[in-house]
């Protein structure tokens, strides 16, 4: 197939929907297909490409040449890292500004609709808020992963955890400070009498900007650092508990993962920075409590209307009573070899170039 691998973007997640754009890549031509690597918020934004497996061996061109040239085996294709932090909030008008141009109208456009299929591994901001995926509906073009209505209902953390609890999914009590300024609400400050919260931007990804807080006047001072235009800060009590994450392919759940901390919080260095968390798969929990955050899982995509075409991943976390709440459901998770998913994968047996070929199967046969 000719496949067209979107990463990068204009979000908070940019460096790491990079490092997942080039894992995907090469996955993707070990199964044998033509593949171009797209940074639509980049300056150039073909990366690389096209490429294709040529006697045994990735040989590709350089960026915006044609396919069937030997020159250079993986062209384009090396390790992308992912620092300690995001990229800084500055920078984003200017790459939603290239990111809009370029699936819009020009030759990525173009790219697109010719492709047979395009891979999404953007996380965060337009690539997973729907914005992305509307655009590709509209351009009939057909693209992995949960479509641009899912992704809108998964998005925005509170308005998700509602439907969640109203489908019987076990979520935390939660304030939704839509101001993000000024004196701290009287319902934020009765959840924080009772103990510690968590404070995160109600609409963001890749755990950035997560708090945990144990004072009003330390609310105030994260409240003041989230932007307005991001829809304003969810507060929750903080779960003390064990954390847990599921996979979900199709109808298929996978491995439960347990996440062991180092640190108080999964938050974006935790994530990223190797040696911060260890990643068991599966859980060492009893096989019933398994099952039932697996069965919880399917119960989640599905309520946020996460259809059996595609997949999602949601996370976990248990209070003190043991008993787990749903964080969120990611509709773009993670797909770099050290991420979650991919990790889930490994515990069912599956190379990741296996779990990315599921992935480009579920889009094209369901």
């Amino acid at each position: 197939m000719r496949v067209v691998v979107l990463c990068g973007g204009e979000s908070s997640e940019r460096d790491v929907s990079l490092a997942s754009g080039h894992a995907v890549a090469r996955a993707l031509l070990e199964r044998g297909h033509e593949v171009v690597l797209v940074d639509p918020a980049a300056e150039v934004p073909v990366l690389a490409g096209p490429l294709r497996e040529v006697a045994g061996a990735a040989a590709g061109t350089g960026a915006g040449t044609a396919a069937g040239s030997d020159a250079g085996a993986g062209a384009g294709l090396g390790g992308v890292a992912v620092g300690t932090e995001p990229p800084p909030p500055a920078d984003r008008p200017r790459l939603r500004s290239r990111m809009h141009a370029a699936l819009t109208g020009g030759p990525v456009l173009e790219l697109l609709r010719g492709a047979d299929l395009v891979f999404l591994a953007l996380h965060g901001g337009w690539g997973e808020d729907g914005h992305v995926q509307a655009l590709l509906e509209v351009a009939g073009v057909p693209f992995t992963g949960a479509d641009s209505a899912a992704c809108a209902a998964a998005w925005h953390k509170e308005r998700a955890q509602a439907v969640l609890g109203a489908a019987g999914v076990p979520v935390a009590e939660r304030v939704l400070w839509r101001s993000a300024a000024g004196e701290v609400p009287q319902e934020v400050r009765r959840l924080l009498a009772a103990g510690p919260v968590v404070a995160k931007p109600v609409a963001d990804g890749s755990s950035v900007s997560v708090h945990r807080i144990d004072s009003p006047a330390r609310l105030e001072q994260v409240a003041a650092e989230v932007p307005l235009s991001e829809g304003g800060l969810l507060v929750e009590p903080f779960l003390p508990g064990r954390e847990f994450t599921v996979g979900v392919l199709g109808e298929r759940p996978l491995p439960v993962v347990e996440i062991e901390l180092t640190t108080p919080m999964f938050d974006y260095a935790a994530k990223y920075q190797p040696g911060a968390v260890a990643e068991v798969c599966p859980a060492r929990v009893p096989e019933a409590f398994a099952s039932r955050l697996q069965e919880l899982a399917v119960r989640a995509h599905r309520a946020l209307g996460i259809g059996a075409g595609t997949y999602a991943r949601t996370d976990f976390r248990c209070g003190a009573d043991g008993e787990p709440r749903c964080l969120e459901v990611n509709a773009l998770p993670g797909l770099t070899p050290g991420s979650l998913l991919p990790r889930a994968a490994t515990g069912a047996g599956w190379s990741y170039p296996d779990l990315i070929q599921r992935i480009v199967d579920l889009a094209t046969t369901g």
